[in-house]
């Protein structure tokens, strides 16, 4: 007996069924984000972001600080060989003068700049110790200032002071020692105002007493 197949047929299923199951399973899918999405997307990375820079702000704040007390610890220690030599430490009218209680760093320049002569013994400031006199310390660049803040800095110009990690001017006093009134320690105050730029928080400074 011959099976019959009925035209549109195909071993009993419709053709056009199965060209259109076929179809079915050939069409491509596409997915589209909300705006809610997103938004929420947006908003997870701008946050990641923040947290990302301020690890790396406080980062580097802290590795200033630490610099700060490492480059204090060794302008004191020059100090000291200073002292041995000299019999007295640095100290001109300008450390006396200077007082150790006010972050008024307008002030600081001079006598910062008369501390890093008579350590490094380049008394003209043109950077380089002069001939026949000791150094206690040899500064690097980027630990002074000069007439200008070009980046690196400009070695022509004449040194204005020593420049701690926040590009201020170290404090350097010797009030107390004078019998001044201000100051904190008997022999020779040092600080640094670290990223305070008015210099006013002295919970943030950073000093030897």
């Amino acid at each position: 007996m011959t099976e019959k197949v009925f035209p549109g047929t195909c071993g009993g299923i419709g053709t056009e069924r199965l060209t259109n199951l076929m179809g079915a399973s050939q069409k491509p899918r596409y997915y589209a984000f909300t705006l809610i999405e997103l938004i929420l997307v947006v908003g997870i990375i701008i946050v990641l972001a923040g947290l990302v820079l301020s690890t790396v702000g406080y980062a580097r704040k802290k590795g200033a600080r630490a610099r700060a007390e490492t480059e204090i610890a060794a302008l004191s220690a020059a100090c000291e060989n200073y002292k041995a030599d000299n019999g007295v430490y640095p100290t001109s009218t300008d450390t006396n003068g200077l007082d150790p209680t006010t972050g008024n760093i307008a002030n600081y320049k001079t006598a910062s700049r008369y501390m890093y002569g008579e350590l490094s013994g380049d008394r003209d400031f043109d950077g380089i110790p002069d001939a026949g006199t000791r150094s206690y310390m040899t500064f690097k660049p980027a630990l002074l200032l000069r007439d200008d803040m070009s980046n690196p800095p400009n070695t022509t110009n004449p040194v204005t002071a020593i420049c701690d990690p926040f590009t201020n001017s170290y404090g350097y006093s010797t009030m107390k020692a004078s019998g001044g009134l201000n100051g904190y320690n008997p022999t020779f105050d040092l600080w640094s105002i670290a990223e305070g730029a008015a210099g006013t928080d002295q919970t943030k400074w950073i000093k030897n007493w």
